[in-house]
């Protein structure tokens, strides 16, 4: 057995072509680690079946060779195998901890809660209980609030609410009552608990350079070609790329011609032709052909690289909710000292200075709006929208213009066959579709992928193809059914010396030629999703909302959707990669907008870690979902309208909240420092406000209940 790693033990115990055995001890130590391991593994394309035996500590994978070396393959199963090890530390740590905090939060509530009951059974109950306990219990729950005030006084020098909740508590004290402090402070701290709940609970957390840039490459080296680590590659080596493979470097093709997919930088649904002097990106996947490259960016000096530089290096606001409370009541706070101490001093009356100093605004502000935001976050996710903060809820409230990414938000992400047409009466639909799908059977090339997976979708016969030639990036040539058959770009058909008659080139079609005589296209494209032009619609004509398009798509793809969805073409932007992206939401925020950015894909999370809120979908990058503030786990762009409509409804339910604590109070505290007010009935009223708040704030999750229910 050969050791692979000492701080991640993962063995090799038996290896065959296409099949290996590996000792992972994490498999017997973690109960979380298996699921993780499967998962992390399934992934790899490579892998056609794992077998994991726990009790063993075993994993036994089996793999494709597809060219490849096998010492090259073995490498890459145990360095995932390393990953998801390293990875399900990370997640139990983090749960751990996470678990931790939630019940030290909740256990702060014991004592205030043990106060008001105890004052409670000495007030109503029949039951003796010595005066001695309640006041005990008050005094220790009260603890917390004093700190905090002579915190604030003497460390801060502020008079902030801390210091109003520990006047008004000190005066209900030597008053001799204990039913109201204890309330006051079992409520302020359940509206503290509910903050911190709705807070992000994780991290932005970023993709591993080495998997976004690929891990290996193939360089010349003194006349030989071998396999190095990727970001040991020396400035103006030549990198070798095959089939299958990321391109590792940055740098400028030499040699070679193929096709590149680079969705996973820029977003583009399509792929790209390079050749000679054509500049590649680390990331981008070589679907056909072979490049020669001189390395020019390596390591975290690539495209690549840089993009999770910004991720990581992306303003990461505070995502508490904010705290109302504080902020309404801090600018109450002296009005009402100075009040009570003018009635204090020209009425000699303790019992109305008490009374202003109860009528303090803040109790049913501090439940209500906690409440109102709780209510929201469970709301929303009664819709399958996971918002992962109070904060949230309220910028999104305020959004005024929404960036969406086009390839994989407002279109589905993957091509489809839209149309067929043919230029005369000599060929049908079905055979000119099955004649392209024949030309085009097991190559590489999305579009051709396409075409062949659509003809069998019809129930199209896929014939023997024949003596066929395929060109990177133009399109190919076979003999079909006894027919010489082009299949292609419109250049290479010309090429070929086909006459096109006049049709109209542009657009995103294939050209179909057969026996030298052009018979037709197959137009195809990366369809919108069914739910956009409802949602584009309503966010523009009922909300408001500016929309921009934002895609590493060229401009006439973008064009072609915008021009779809009503989108003004000022607001295009088009052949964009990651960091132009994140300038563009930059600038529309500084130019003084509150933006929201929605994307599914890596190349998107600079641009949405520097919007104000961020969504993204389940099925997106995990580097995507977790700079989410906003997660559509049921990956509908509807959904996402349903929780705009809800942050709003929760804008309004608050600015409600407000006004039913602040009138009533107001009232009471101008009768309060006129005539007088008892404060019994002072209390009552503070309190009663404080009720009809929070019940405010239940409404739209009980409306929601009583409609599911009916």
């Amino acid at each position: 057995m050969t050791q692979i790693s000492q701080q991640y033990p993962s063995q090799i115990i038996h290896a065959i072509p296409g099949r290996i055995r590996l000792r992972v001890y994490r498999l017997i130590e973690s109960k979380k680690y298996p699921n993780k391991l499967q998962k992390i593994l399934s992934k790899n394309k490579h892998v056609t079946r794992i077998r994991i035996n726990i009790t063993a500590g075993s994993v036994v994978i089996f793999y494709q060779n597809k060219g490849l070396a096998e010492e090259l393959i073995i490498s890459e199963l145990i360095a995932l195998s390393n990953k998801a090890d390293r990875a399900g530390i990370e997640i139990e740590t983090s749960s751990e901890n996470r678990e931790k905090s939630e019940r030290g939060a909740w256990q702060e509530l014991r004592m205030p809660m043990l106060a008001t009951s105890l004052a409670l059974l000495k007030s109503y109950s029949p039951i003796y209980i010595p005066r001695i306990l309640p006041v005990a219990a008050l005094t220790l729950a009260a603890f917390p609030v004093v700190q905090k005030a002579f915190k604030s006084l003497l460390v801060d020098r502020n008079l902030n609410i801390d210091c109003l909740d520990f006047i008004a508590l000190f005066l209900s004290f030597i008053q001799g009552k204990t039913i109201t402090p204890a309330l006051v402070i079992t409520l302020h701290k359940l509206g503290d608990i509910i903050r911190e709940q709705t807070a992000r609970s994780t991290e932005i957390q970023t993709a591993d350079l080495l998997d976004t840039i690929g891990r290996y490459a193939w360089v010349k080296r003194d006349g030989a070609v071998i396999k190095i680590a990727s970001d040991r590659v020396e400035k103006g080596e030549t990198v070798i790329v095959y089939p299958g493979e990321q391109i590792p470097v940055d740098g400028l093709v030499l040699q070679g011609k193929a096709t590149l997919d680079r969705s996973s930088l820029t977003g583009e649904s399509l792929p790209v032709v390079a050749e000679v002097g054509t500049m590649v990106y680390a990331s981008e996947l070589l679907r056909s052909g072979q490049l020669y490259i001189e390395a020019q960016r390596i390591g975290n000096k690539t495209r690549a690289a840089a993009s999770i530089e910004l991720l990581q290096n992306a303003p990461v606001y505070d995502t508490r909710m904010e705290n109302y409370a504080a902020k309404i009541a801090d600018k109450l706070i002296v009005p009402s000292l100075v009040l009570a101490g003018v009635v204090l001093a020209t009425t000699g009356d303790p019992a109305r200075a008490a009374s202003i100093l109860t009528l303090d605004f803040v109790t049913g502000i501090r439940v209500s709006i906690p409440t109102a935001f709780l209510t929201a976050l469970n709301h929303t996710t009664r819709h399958g929208v996971l918002v992962r903060s109070g904060r949230t809820i309220e910028l999104l409230a305020e959004i005024d213009t929404i960036v969406f990414d086009k390839t994989g938000t407002l279109t589905l992400g993957n091509l489809s066959v839209v149309g067929i047409n043919t230029v005369n009466d000599s060929i049908s639909q079905e055979r000119l579709l099955q004649l392209a799908a024949s030309a085009e059977q097991r190559l590489t090339h999305p579009v051709a992928e396409t075409i062949v997976n659509y003809a069998k979708e019809q129930n199209i016969e896929i014939l023997p193809r024949q003596n066929w030639d395929y060109q990177v990036g133009l399109g190919v040539k076979a003999e079909i059914d006894g027919e010489n058959v082009l299949v292609g770009s419109a250049k290479f058909l010309q090429h070929q010396g086909i006459d096109l008659n006049g049709f109209t080139v542009g657009g995103s079609l294939i050209y179909l030629a057969c026996n030298g005589e052009f018979q037709g296209t197959i137009a195809y494209a990366d369809p919108l999703r069914s739910q956009s032009r409802f949602l584009i619609e309503t966010l523009q004509n009922k909300y408001k909302i500016e929309i921009h398009i934002l895609t590493g798509d060229n401009q006439q793809r973008a064009i072609e959707v915008a021009e779809q969805l009503n989108i003004p073409l000022d607001r295009v932007h088009a052949e964009a990669f990651p960091e132009t992206k994140a300038a563009i939401v930059r600038d529309l925020n500084r130019s003084g907008k509150t933006v929201a950015m929605v994307g599914d894909g890596l190349n998107d999370s600079v641009a949405l870690a520097y919007a104000d809120v961020a969504v993204s979908f389940e099925d997106g990058s995990d580097v995507a979902r977790e700079t989410a503030d906003v997660v559509l786990m049921n990956n509908d762009l509807i959904s996402f309208l349903e929780v705009i409509g809800i942050t709003k409804q929760t804008k309004t339910i608050i600015e409600q909240n407000t006004f039913l604590v602040v009138a009533p109070n107001l009232v009471a505290l101008g009768i309060a420092s006129t005539v007088g007010l008892n404060p019994t009935i002072a209390t009552l009223v503070h309190n009663g406000s404080a009720i009809a708040a929070g019940l405010n704030s239940l409404y739209p999750l009980v409306q929601h209940q009583l409609e599911s229910n009916s």
